[in-house]
């Protein structure tokens, strides 16, 4: 029964925390377009959070242009992990 309990409470934590990190890559992604002030103290933290998965996509997928992909391609393999590992909950 503790079993069960302790099981739900890391599955809901877990989930809580990758949900947090994809909207911490889409407040990235949508910075630009809501004219953010990507500098300001209060919000480059979320920069430092998102910055290794984003880099790490960017030097796996092949330049396209002006268009970012990188935040995509991080926001599309959180969501998958997080799929992925709350089944196994």
């Amino acid at each position: 029964m503790i079993e069960i309990r302790l099981a739900a409470i890391v599955g809901r934590t877990f989930n809580a925390i990758l949900t947090i990190y994809m909207m911490l890559i889409l407040l990235r992604w949508l910075a630009p377009w809501l004219q953010l002030d990507t500098f300001d103290r209060r919000i480059r933290w979320a920069w430092r959070f998102t910055d290794p998965l984003i880099n790490a996509m960017r030097r796996i997928l092949p330049p396209m242009g002006p268009i970012d992909f990188g935040p995509i391609a991080a926001l599309f393999m959180v969501f998958v992990i997080r799929l992925v590992v709350l089944g196994m909950f």
